[in-house]
């Protein structure tokens, strides 16, 4: 059933949020108030319900350790050798945002679901619990600071860039989240079981929050230009980070269902959440827009077929 979810959660709102657009039903203040909405409160609550039932095992430590590195190594990457390009601060920000998220948690772990079951679907989550991290304490105050500097390059002033703004903020509350699960479950607090029930509605309630105003910023028009000005995220994303990935993770794991489930996650796509965090801190956001699109169509119609048929013949990492 779990398959369906690639239509119900991750097709549809998109579908919707972009037909509401083109009618006018909705705008961009309430497109605005639904990702915070989502971030602020749908997030944070999944994240103390996630964490009061993660077991806290030096074994299982090295997964969401390997999450954080998913996420620096195509931003490195994409730091060092093509950020440069982009001189508009509000540019560099979503194309960077654009390289470090990747879309492990919704799109990844369905993937593994498909291709090993519930293990494969339970190792994609323990590997992306803590991209919120990097998205809450790294990503979010990064889009901040080239906001901040736009705005000082705009105005021809010598403003000064405020760590408050980029540190402190209400989008930060899932972090209190995550330090309050944790401490509900060293705390050997039981969790009833009705909140199981309530997990799992939450976590289709985010994926429609977190894509149909996904679907609502889409503007393919717009999208289209920004195409041959972020092509290299595609080996960036889809050759370097799986291969530097590989050479880590040989000499850790010998479980073929962890390592084919690892590199799975090594070759997702841009992350919705890349759209939102440019949304959010007013970056550029068709430049994030394409790069979804374009490096999550290639994912769909080239590479996670590929990866299909090489698992499905038999074939070992």
């Amino acid at each position: 059933m779990r398959i369906l979810y690639v239509l119900t959660d991750l097709v549809l709102p998109l579908i919707l949020g972009y037909y509401l657009h083109k009618r006018n039903l909705i705008n961009g203040t309430v497109c605005n108030r639904l990702i915070s909405f989502n971030i602020v409160i749908i997030s944070t609550v999944l994240s103390v319900l996630s964490f009061w039932v993660l077991p806290l095992t030096l074994e299982l430590i090295w997964l969401p350790i390997l999450g954080i590195i998913l996420c620096f190594i195509p931003g490195i990457l994409a730091y060092l050798l093509f950020a440069k390009r982009y001189e508009n601060p509000l540019d560099r920000g979503s194309y960077l945002s654009s390289a470090i998220l990747s879309n492990i948690g919704t799109l990844g772990g369905l993937c593994a679901f498909i291709l090993y079951g519930e293990i494969g679907f339970a190792y994609a989550q323990m590997v992306g619990i803590f991209q919120n991290l990097v998205l809450i304490l790294f990503c979010f105050p990064l889009a901040e600071y080239y906001y901040q500097c736009y705005e000082r390059s705009a105005k021809k002033k010598n403003m000064k860039l405020s760590l408050r703004q980029m540190f402190i903020s209400w989008n930060q509350l899932p972090l209190l989240g995550m330090v309050v699960g944790m401490f509900l479950y060293l705390y050997d607090v039981p969790r009833p079981p009705i909140l199981a029930m309530t997990f799992e509605a939450l976590v289709h309630v985010g994926a429609w929050l977190g894509l149909l105003p996904v679907g609502y910023l889409i503007d393919f028009q717009q999208a289209k230009k920004y195409y041959t000005n972020i092509w290299h995220l595609i080996p960036i994303k889809f050759l370097a980070t799986p291969l530097v990935t590989y050479l880590m993770i040989r000499f850790l794991f010998t479980d073929q269902v962890l390592l084919g489930t690892l590199l799975i996650l090594a070759i997702t796509p841009t992350a919705i959440n890349a759209v939102v965090t440019s949304r959010l801190f007013k970056l550029n956001v068709d430049l994030s827009i394409a790069a979804f699109i374009l490096t999550t169509a290639i994912y769909l119609l080239i590479v996670f077929p590929l990866l299909f048929f090489y698992v499905k013949m038999g074939n070992s990492f």
